[in-house]
């Protein structure tokens, strides 16, 4: 089996359909539709079904797409292999970070990586966790956060690393009835309006287990993804708001530890199978590393 065909079957995974591969990989549809049906000669059973006026892959399509990249893996460690024999770990290493995680992490590793010979691209993707398998069909690395209660986002094609864990706080206004308290227990809140993240994001998580405690549903007024407007809305009294500890910023917010509920959020760093053997991505890996330890041993 062609290892280019192996990879249009890979693209079709990871993006869903033969337009999205076709715009990926500067091919036309029907050149894509020609190699996928050259890779089931090949295999000898069918890889594809229809599905509507789509097509999907069938057990053994899919049973091939974690072979192809385990292939696909092989290729790029033999490349890295290569690099290695004139020098330290070198090349481009694309990485997409939640907007919060990027804050609080991207200048150290960056500057970690300073004289590596690793080049990192970075872009900010705000998905919820579910969204990491697509993402890697762009990206070598994805900084991902999900609820501490939440199950591992790793599977056949998704090697996933926990990087840190970092606390979910409630912040309200000085002013606030609960300001000097130090601490709160959900029935504290009960009767609060709050302002809170898009379901499916860790932030929502914590509060929908107040919600299970209290047995009272929040009264969310609003639901923002930009912790900077949250910020500036509860500094004025708008309202109160769960926040991820470290990402915190404006000096007029009073921040209340949350007794009673695991309110945590936890990082991970996920790959394809394999793509840590590359020593370009390793060293990204380990910067992170090293970026979340200065993090969370600055808070120990």
């Amino acid at each position: 089996m062609a290892i280019e065909r192996l990879r249009v079957l890979r693209e079709l995974a990871d993006r869903g359909t033969v337009a999205a591969v076709a715009q990926a990989l500067s091919m036309t549809p029907s050149a894509v539709s020609q190699q996928l049906k050259v890779l089931a000669r090949e295999a000898g059973v069918p890889l594809l079904e229809p599905d509507g006026r789509r097509v999907r892959l069938t057990d053994a399509g899919r049973a091939l797409v974690v072979r192809a990249d385990e292939v696909l893996a092989a290729m790029d460690r033999a490349v890295a292999e290569m690099d290695s024999y004139r020098g330290s770990p070198r090349g481009q290493v694309r990485v997409a970070l939640f907007p919060s995680g990027a804050a609080l992490l991207l200048p150290a590793v960056l500057k970690e990586l300073a004289d590596s010979g690793v080049d990192v691209v970075a872009r900010d993707e705000d998905v919820p966790p579910s969204e990491v398998p697509r993402l890697l069909a762009d990206y070598d690395v994805v900084l991902t956060h999900r609820d501490e209660r939440a199950a591992s986002i790793g599977g056949p094609r998704v090697a996933s690393r926990v990087l840190m864990r970092e606390p979910i706080d409630v912040v309200v206004s000085p002013d606030h009835r609960l300001a000097r308290n130090g601490a709160v227990v959900p029935a504290e809140l009960a009767d609060e309006t709050w302002i809170s993240v898009h379901g499916g994001f860790p932030v929502d998580d914590v509060l929908r287990s107040i919600a299970t405690v209290t047995g009272v549903q929040p009264r969310i007024a609003q639901r923002l993804n930009d912790f900077t407007v949250i910020e500036a809305m509860v500094a004025t009294g708008y309202g109160v708001a769960l926040m991820p500890r470290y990402a915190v910023r404006n000096p007029n917010l009073v921040m209340l530890r949350l007794a009673g509920v695991r309110a945590a959020r936890v990082y991970d760093l996920a790959t394809r199978p394999n793509a840590a053997k590359r020593p370009a991505v390793a060293t990204v890996l380990a910067a992170f590393r090293t970026a979340a330890q200065q993090v969370t041993g600055a808070d120990s």
